[in-house]
């Protein structure tokens, strides 16, 4: 969607804030020994509470009110039985809508011990998804975001996941404009208009090329099989450059 008043940014900001507090809380609640099916029912209840309403259920019928996602899985996991482990590197995303308007935020957590390389992986991609989102900004390329992030994950030595990208959002989960990509594109024409809203989610790799699909309708795995993170911020272009609705508690 295009931002046209100050009722419609309220209502973004509004969902963009419980959707990044439930993620906050899942966080937190992220130890050995819990169940993903419990992670996702703190993230229902967080989003309940608040009323809103999870993206993925509503739009999808995903299983789940939340995406789950641990070590080799790396987007849209299905909650259930799986207990975190020591070492694990689980993925949460939260999408969910309230009063018409949608946000979708996600971000890594990796569960002590954890290795030096997978530290630095975590610490990249949030690094990775920051230097995409400085490239936001009304009358700006949306090709110079990947190229951004590009540059970022060659100069460190890391792969990005080519076939999962950023989205448009704000009326429904997923809209205009589709597949931004945030990896180099260079067929990607379009620039940024005042007020547009979209996601910005790079997969950051230490080797995965593409997303493929497993053994249920869901659940995407790295190809080649490599620890994956992804973060995620629902943003808008402005004038004075991206202004993030999905920051907990603001």
């Amino acid at each position: 969607m295009t931002v046209s008043s100050e009722d419609e940014l309220a209502g973004l900001k509004a969902i963009g804030r419980i959707v990044a507090d439930a993620l906050e809380a899942m966080g937190r609640a992220i130890e050995p020994g819990v169940t993903t099916l419990e992670l996702d029912r703190l993230g229902r209840g967080f989003l309940e509470a608040a009323g809103a309403r999870p993206a993925p259920e509503m739009l999808y019928a995903f299983p789940g009110a939340t995406c789950i996602s641990v070590n080799e899985e790396i987007a849209h996991g299905i909650p259930g039985a799986r207990r975190i482990a020591p070492g694990d590197l689980v993925n949460i995303d939260v999408s969910a809508e309230k009063g018409g308007y949608f946000a979708d935020t996600g971000a890594s957590f990796a569960v002590p011990p954890v290795t030096r390389a997978v530290e630095r992986l975590c610490r990249d991609g949030r690094r990775a998804m920051w230097t995409g989102l400085r490239q936001v900004g009304a009358g700006k390329p949306i090709a110079g975001i990947g190229r951004a992030v590009g540059a970022f994950a060659r100069k460190n030595g890391y792969t990005l996941v080519r076939n999962l990208a950023s989205h448009g959002v704000g009326l429904s989960l997923h809209e205009e404009p589709t597949e931004i990509a945030t990896w180099p594109d260079a067929a990607e024409r379009r620039i940024m208009t005042e007020g547009l809203v979209f996601t910005v989610e790079p997969f950051l790799s230490l080797g995965a090329d593409f997303a493929e699909s497993g053994d249920d309708p869901w659940t995407l795995y790295s190809e080649p099989r490599a620890l994956t993170v992804q973060y995620e911020h629902t943003v808008v272009a402005t004038r004075n450059g991206p202004l993030v609705l999905t920051m907990p508690g603001h």
